[in-house]
Parts: structure tokens; C-alpha cells; sequence
């Protein structure tokens, strides 16, 4: 029998709270009234609040510094702001701490109900991982769902966006999501590579520029800003921008207006700026390397993206999409994988994050004969397999370890692989591990492998 949903008001208005109380118990639900944030806090710590209603205006504490301290409690709870003074800088400022969604005063209780219906839903979908698609967007983890389920309502804002995580990680797919969403769907997206174009060359690639600014200008061209009119910008790699580059841009961002090179007049434009970087921009601001005031700008709502490595729940329902892909664009059957390739791709660290894990399957797709992807299918350089191996062997709990224990567990894995690899034949097992037979028995023996019925 499901439990009944806990949900938290706070609202120093007593008329509105008794009204939410009467309301929620009228629809099911159980209800906590408090009318102060500190009475928030202390019952918040007390119980299992499925949602929590947070009125913005609040006395003591103010409801976005509630709603920061409810998050870094519970990272994962959904919360309803409620705000009587609604403003494009008050729905800005709750989604950067991630609130669910908010309502206006005077409450228009169908709406609320809806709303409630929702954040309890994603509740419920989160805790049963299923999977979740959008375009080439495939993900499982709580975390990349709490991130893709707020695309929506970052799509119908202008708000500048950062997206902020590891290259490989999916960055420019997810800024593509929030321009397809957007009411700019139907407008131009255009990429630039701030890392990829060298500094002399990518101002001109920015602003554009007039026949005859600089020696081999022979006639006019529109630059990226211009290209992008109506539609979103994605400035991906913003973080080796050059110190210039910068001061250029923040007047383009706070004016949205600039001047293509060799040119005396303006041009006014209409963007949805969206940027990413596998940098710690804070630090780079810190030591000087990144303008202070134009990290604000842009970091207007942030979007932090795990690495693949903190969202291993992703990696099978990844290699089941990208074996689709590549099926399709190759012609080929789908083939399946074997539980022992899987296991190994959710052991490994993945430095390339989703990039290389797709770059992984790709291959394996056009390189298979076979209808099965089998471990020693999987092409990663034997680099990264050191690298990962000695990692993955090289940790030590900070609770210490059963050593002997330990090494049992490893020298089976690999008679099993062995014998894997030998189709069975137990000589041929006992080669691969540079052992005489007789000892190979013994180890089969020791490990209550001995029963296994193949072929000497």
C-alpha cells in the first residue's frame, strides 16, 4: 500500500496556510502548516517531506535562502515557491536553486493541484528510474533527470544559461534541448568553438567584419552574433576566451548591440546566450584569467552535468541506444551485449564520459562479426585500461580491507575469464594464466569450480 504524501507549507500569511491545509487534506494528501522559516527548518529535519510550498516572502528567513537550505539537506526535494510580487528575476532566481516550479498570489487552487500532481509524479518517476528521452538525450540516474525535467521551464525564460561539466559529458546537446523548447525553436543555432579557433581569427568569426578592415578582407561578412539573430548562441568553451575577447563580449551581452570590424555603425541583436566549459570559472575569476563581472552575466542560471562516472544507472540504457544508432546507420542487425562487456563498461572510469562511450559502441557495431559484443570487443586503448585497472586496484578503504579475501576474488575472476576466453577447454585456461594443469585443478578446486562440465 503506498504511503500518503507529506507535504510542508510555509507561509506567514495564517489565512493562506489554513486554506493549503483544508485543500491538500480535501485532496489525499497530509499536511504540515508552519508560518515561520525557522519552524520550517526544525520540522523539515523531523520528517519526510515528499513537497514542500514556500512562500518567497517570509518574515525571518527569506524563502530562496529557505529553499538553498532545504536543497543542501535534501538535494532532491521538490519545492513549490509561492510568491504575491511574480517577476521574470523571481522565476530566474528559484530555478538557479533549483526549485520546481512557483505560483502566484492570489492561488488559483486548479493550478496549484496540477502543479503538486507533477513535482509528486517526478517524484515517483525518479524513484522507479525510468528512462528518460528527449532527441539524441537518453538518461536513467536521478541526477540527469532532476537536470532535463527543468529544460522546459529554462527554455521559456531568455535568461543567459552556463552549462557547466567534463568534456565528453553531453554539454552542447543539452544547450541544442533548451533552443529546440525554446520559442526560438524555429530560429538559428549556432555553435562556436571557443577553444577551436584561433584568438586572431575568432573576433572576426564573432562580429564579422567590412570589406577592408584588415589585409585580405576583400569582402563584407556577417559574423556568428549577427548569424544567430533571433535564435541562440552557444559559446562552447567559454573559458579560453582571451581577457579581450572578453571585455568585447560582455558589452554584446549587457547592450546587445556591437560593431563588426572596420565598421563605424552598430548592430543591435537578439539572442539567447547559452555557454559551457569544462573549467572551474570561479577559480579562473580568482586568479585573474576570467572577467569577474562577465562570469555573472553568463552564469545567469547554471546547469552543473555529472560525469559519467556519477551516473553509472546511465551507462546501460546509453550502450542500448547507441547499439540502435549504429545499427541503423550501418545496416546491420542489433547486436546484443554480453553480460560480462557490460559489467566491465560499468566498472571503467570513463575519462571520455559519454563521448567515449559512444565512440566505444560505434566500433564495436561496425567491427563485430558476430550477433554478441563480447569483452575483448570493446576497443579501449590499453592506456586508459592501466590507467583505470591500477586506479580501480589501487583503492584502499578508508575502513581497511580483507587482503586474502581480496585477491581470492580477483584470481577467480580470471580463471572465469580464462575460461571464457577458451570456450571451456581447461588446458587451454591454464596456458592463459602461465599454469600447469595440475595447479589450474587445484585453483578450480579451492574457488568450487571444479564442477564446471567442459572439455579438458
Amino acid at each position: 500500500m503506498e504511503s500518503i504524501p507529506k507535504i510542508l507549507i510555509v507561509d506567514d500569511e495564517k489565512n493562506i496556510g489554513f486554506l493549503l491545509e483544508t485543500f491538500l487534506k480535501r485532496e489525499g494528501y497530509e499536511p504540515f502548516y508552519v508560518s515561520t522559516g525557522q519552524e520550517a527548518l526544525k520540522i523539515f529535519d523531523k520528517q519526510p517531506f515528499d513537497l514542500v510550498l514556500l512562500d518567497i516572502k517570509m518574515p525571518d528567513i527569506d524563502g530562496i535562502e529557505l529553499l538553498k537550505e532545504f536543497k543542501r539537506k535534501r538535494s532532491n526535494i521538490n519545492v513549490i515557491m509561492i510568491t504575491a510580487y511574480p517577476s521574470i528575476e523571481t522565476a530566474v532566481e528559484a530555478m538557479r536553486e533549483e526549485a520546481f516550479d512557483y505560483i502566484n498570489k492570489p492561488l488559483d487552487l486548479e493550478e496549484l493541484k496540477q502543479l503538486i500532481e507533477r513535482a509528486l509524479a517526478r517524484e515517483k518517476k525518479v524513484s522507479k528510474t525510468k528512462v528518460f528521452h528527449y532527441g539524441n538525450i537518453v538518461a536513467r540516474s536521478p541526477a540527469m533527470l532532476r537536470i532535463l525535467e527543468t529544460l522546459p521551464k529554462i527554455a521559456s525564460t531568455k535568461a543567459n544559461v552556463l552549462i557547466m561539466g567534463e568534456s565528453g559529458v553531453g554539454k552542447e546537446i543539452i544547450a541544442h534541448a533548451i533552443h529546440s523548447l525554446s520559442p526560438r525553436s524555429d530560429k538559428p543555432f549556432v555553435t562556436v568553438n571557443c577553444a577551436g579557433i584561433p584568438e586572431t581569427l575568432l573576433e572576426s568569426e564573432l562580429f564579422g567584419y567590412k570589406k577592408g578592415a584588415f589585409t585580405g578582407a576583400t569582402t563584407d561578412r556577417m559574423g556568428l552574433f549577427q548569424s544567430a539573430h533571433k535564435g541562440t548562441l552557444f559559446l562552447d568553451e567559454i573559458g579560453d576566451l582571451s581577457l579581450t575577447l572578453q571585455v568585447r563580449l560582455l558589452r554584446v551581452v549587457e547592450e546587445k548591440r556591437f560593431k563588426p570590424l572596420g565598421s563605424t555603425q552598430e548592430i543591435e541583436v537578439d539572442i539567447r546566450l547559452i555557454s559551457a566549459t569544462n573549467q572551474d570559472l570561479e577559480q579562473k575569476v580568482t586568479a585573474g584569467q576570467f572577467r569577474e563581472d562577465l562570469y555573472y552575466r553568463l552564469n545567469v542560471i547554471p546547469i552543473r552535468v555529472p560525469p559519467l562516472r556519477e551516473r553509472k544507472e546511465d551507462i546501460p540504457v546509453l550502450v542500448e541506444h547507441f547499439l540502435k544508432k549504429y545499427s541503423k546507420e550501418l545496416g546491420k542487425e542489433v547486436p546484443k551485449i554480453s553480460s560480462s562487456a557490460l559489467s566491465f563498461l560499468m566498472e571503467y572510469g570513463f575519462p571520455g564520459n559519454v563521448r567515449e562511450l559512444e565512440h566505444i559502441i560505434e566500433r564495436c557495431v561496425a567491427l563485430e562479426t558476430g550477433n554478441i559484443i563480447l569483452p575483448e570487443s570493446l576497443v579501449i586503448s590499453d592506456f586508459k585500461k592501466k590507467k583505470h585497472l591500477l586506479k580501480e586496484e589501487a583503492q584502499l578503504p578508508s575502513e581497511g580491507i580483507d587482503l586474502e579475501k581480496k585477491l581470492a576474488q580477483i584470481e577467480k575472476g580470471l580463471i572465469l575469464e580464462a575460461l571464457k576466453r577458451s570456450k571451456g577447454v581447461k588446458k587451454e585456461a591454464a596456458k592463459l594464466l602461465n599454469l600447469s594443469f595440475r595447479s589450474f585443478r587445484y585453483k578450480l578446486q579451492k574457488h568450487g569450480l571444479n564442477k564446471i562440465d567442459n572439455n579438458e
